[in-house]
């Protein structure tokens, strides 16, 4: 058990913002896991569909009270509206709950992310899955790891290391559809159109965890129209340094309106007939 705890202290160390980030989304994971009501208070933000309650918002409280209360200098940027300006060079962008509308189903593919930026880079990232007991973390330029029992003790590291995918046609492949119907409709036309050059399809309701989980090699690509910047910096960080590549469908930046994330020897095909798709 020790050793264990070792093993997740020496991963901590070797990033001097990791122990901090850490124990923030550890928090506000164990409140949204631990503390939810009976009945939730739920809002809309752009559509009818597209639900805020008063868990994310009191995570993403929690998430600036521990961040900022240790680094008041630091900038910050939350999907529930948390945003401030920083002197540090740091700035936390966070989602408190990635997936809301899974938690609302009581459907186990939630999340909390927690990056950090430096000059619009993500530094490092933790994403925690608490209904599965997981976490993830990527360092960059320094490797990705899973955390098990990462809510619990012993904890158990290994490093990441994504999976081997011969060829397109054995790709699983993981996207997600936005809240407008317009917007839904458009979405599946594209996946319709590239349905019979993959394997398959998976749909998990939240972009933290299709970033890790092909980071694990859970899968092999995963595309997405319309991510926010929350959405994408831990996820995207840990997916490249566990040997993903994670760009825009047309660029580099993995912030265009479409995000590509696959394995290597799949990454030019996949783009390439996700291009003529999407048009």
């Amino acid at each position: 058990m020790i050793g264990r705890m070792d093993q997740l202290s020496a991963l901590l160390a070797r990033h001097e913002l990791l122990p901090l980030a850490w124990e923030a989304a550890r928090e506000a994971a164990l409140y949204l896991r631990d503390e939810r009501p009976s009945t939730l208070v739920i809002d809309s933000k752009s559509t009818q569909v597209d639900a805020v309650t008063e868990m994310d918002r009191g995570a993403e409280q929690r998430l600036v009270t521990h961040l900022l209360g240790a680094r008041p200098t630091d900038g910050f940027l939350g999907e529930e509206g948390g945003e401030r300006d920083g002197s540090s060079g740091v700035r936390w962008v966070v989602d408190p709950l990635d997936g809301t509308v899974n938690y609302l189903y009581r459907i186990p593919m939630w999340s909390v992310s927690v990056a950090a930026e430096v000059d619009e880079q993500s530094v490092i990232g933790i994403v925690v899955a608490p209904e599965y007991d997981e976490a993830f973390v990527g360092i960059g330029g320094g490797g990705a790891w899973l955390v098990r029992h990462a809510l619990t003790d012993p904890v158990w590291v290994e490093q990441l290391h994504v999976g081997d995918c011969a060829n397109l046609g054995m790709a699983m492949v993981a996207t997600g559809f936005g809240y407008s119907a317009q917007r839904r409709q458009e979405q599946a036309a594209v996946m319709l159109a590239i349905a019979g050059q993959v394997r398959d399809f998976r749909r998990m309701g939240g972009a933290a965890i299709d970033f890790c989980w092909l980071a694990r090699g859970r899968l092999d690509g995963y595309y997405e129209r319309g991510l926010a910047r929350w959405d994408v910096a831990a996820g995207a960080l840990i997916a490249r340094e566990a040997g993903a590549v994670v760009t825009g469908l047309w660029g580099d930046s993995v912030y265009e309106e479409t995000m590509v994330c696959s394995v290597p020897s799949i990454a030019e095909s996949l783009r390439a007939v996700l291009r003529k798709a999407q048009g």
